[in-house]
């Protein structure tokens, strides 16, 4: 099962914290990533970070938001900075296999959470 919380409405220029608390998986085996999909658009990968570590950040990201996932408490955070308009969206977790995951093709996904910058 994954919870996301922390969406919100915040002004062009403000930072935003998402989190992602996981149950059920083993964060051995297990990606974590995090995709948004805004209205009338395809859902897209914004980050993910593999069980060793490793992160990914698409393009339109890099620089403003930052991945990072605390084990000991099972949760994944999106610190997201320098937030413009076109970051508004559904922000989803996803965990699975990182192939799974790399591909958007995750089997467990949250509920999702609201992003909107005006």
């Amino acid at each position: 099962q994954l919870v996301e919380s922390g969406g919100g409405s915040v002004e062009a220029g403000g930072s935003l914290t998402l989190s992602c608390v996981a149950s059920g998986y083993s964060k051995y085996n297990y990606c974590m990533g995090w995709f948004r999909q805004a209205p009338g658009k395809d859902r897209e990968g914004v980050a993910v970070v593999d069980a060793d570590g490793s992160i990914t950040y698409s393009e339109s990201v890099k620089g403003r938001f930052s991945i990072s996932k605390d084990n000991a408490k099972n949760t994944l955070y999106l610190q997201m900075n320098s937030l413009k308009p076109e970051d508004t969206a559904m922000y989803y977790c996803a965990a699975d296999q990182c192939q799974r995951v790399a591909s958007g093709a995750a089997r467990y996904w949250g509920q999702g959470t609201q992003v909107t910058v005006s």
